[in-house]
């Protein structure tokens, strides 16, 4: 399995559009010919999730080490399948799935 990407998508709030941090910047013209000035606006919830993002962005998905282990046992003969267990644990991902399809 590959994951790529953070998968959080951001979208543009009141038609302004999110900058590639997810912050929104808000140019303000008060009279033709003065000056713009742009604000950003962070809820301490929007600094949560950019914290979450970043620490989720930086977590292994996957054990590298246990996959050489088991390649490694895989070409010295050495790894055994239990028909069994794959069976029942394939089952149990099926009905996960059937379930979560129904609270849906």
């Amino acid at each position: 399995m590959k994951i790529e990407g953070n998968g959080i998508k951001t979208a543009a709030v009141n038609g302004n559009k999110p900058d590639d941090r997810g912050l929104t910047a808000r140019t303000d013209a008060r009279s033709e010919g003065s000056p713009t000035s742009s604000t950003v606006q962070l809820s301490t919830l929007s600094a949560r999730m950019r914290d979450i993002e970043t620490r989720l962005g930086e977590t292994q998905v996957v054990n590298t080490a246990r996959v050489e282990e088991i390649k490694q046992a895989m070409a010295e003969g050495r790894f055994k399948v239990n028909p069994e267990a794959v069976a029942d644990r394939l089952i149990d991902t099926v009905r996960e799935l059937i379930n979560t399809g129904k609270a849906s």
